[in-house]
C-alpha cells in the first residue's frame, strides 16, 4: 500500500518558503515534492484558499508564504489538505446483523475517534515554526 505522503511533503516546502526571500517557482517546487508542477499547485490549492500561501503568475513569479510560520499550525496544514485519512483500515461491512460484527466495529469506530481527538488536539498545539531550523544556508534551494 502507497502511504499518503502529501501532510509531509507540504510541510517541507511550507518549510523552505519560509526562508525564502523570493518567490519559488512551482517547478522547483514540485521537483522537491517529487511530483509535476501540475500536481504540485493542485496540492497547493487548499493552502492558497486558506490564505497560507500565495502565487504569482508570470516572470518572476512564484511562491511565498502569506503569513509568517508561527500562525501556520500542522493543524491548519491538514485542514487545507482536506483533512487525509490518517488510518488505513475500516470496519468489516459483510453482515449486518452480525453482533460480533456489531461490536467490533463499534469499539474501532470509538477507538478511531479518540485517536483522531487526539492527533488533532496535537496538530494544533504545533507551529511550523517549531519545525524550522533556526537558518538555512544561503545556498539552501528546495531539496
Amino acid at each position: 500500500m502507497n502511504k499518503d505522503t502529501r501532510l509531509s511533503d507540504v510541510l517541507h516546502v511550507l518549510l523552505h518558503l519560509g526562508h525564502a526571500k523570493e518567490p519559488i517557482t512551482s517547478e522547483v517546487l514540485a521537483r522537491s515534492m517529487g511530483t509535476n508542477p501540475a500536481v504540485f499547485r493542485r496540492t497547493m490549492a487548499g493552502l492558497r484558499a486558506a490564505g497560507y500561501v500565495s502565487a504569482e503568475k508570470g516572470h518572476g513569479g512564484g511562491w511565498l508564504l502569506a503569513r509568517p510560520l508561527q500562525e501556520i499550525s500542522l493543524l491548519d496544514v491538514y485542514i487545507a489538505l482536506g483533512r487525509p485519512t490518517l488510518f488505513a483500515f475500516g470496519n468489516r461491512e459483510r453482515d449486518p446483523a452480525c453482533q460480533v460484527q456489531e461490536r467490533v466495529n463499534a469499539v474501532l469506530a470509538d477507538s478511531m475517534a479518540q485517536a483522531e481527538a487526539l492527533f488533532v488536539q496535537r496538530f494544533a498545539e504545533v507551529s511550523l515554526a517549531e519545525l524550522a531550523p533556526k537558518a538555512l544556508s544561503k545556498a539552501a534551494k528546495p531539496c
